[in-house]
């Protein structure tokens, strides 16, 4: 996967979170979405990173709401 196919893939997760997570505001959203790819900087296997990084930015996001943060 090139750069910008896992843009693009990051990109169409963090539309997907914002529908389901549509309490919180956007810019929470894509907090959680930077800090979750952040986590995956360095790995040599890029292919299922937006998957991963979905995955973890959904955790924090239900992390927030459970909180009433």
């Amino acid at each position: 996967m090139n750069r910008s196919d896992e843009d693009r893939a990051i990109a169409e997760a963090a539309e997907r979170l914002t529908k389901k997570f549509s309490g919180l505001s956007p810019d929470t959203i894509e907090r959680a979405v930077a800090d979750s790819r952040l986590e995956f900087d360095g790995n040599p296997i890029r292919d299922f990173v937006p998957l991963f990084v979905e995955r973890a930015a959904k955790h924090r996001l239900r992390t927030l709401t459970s909180t009433g943060a």
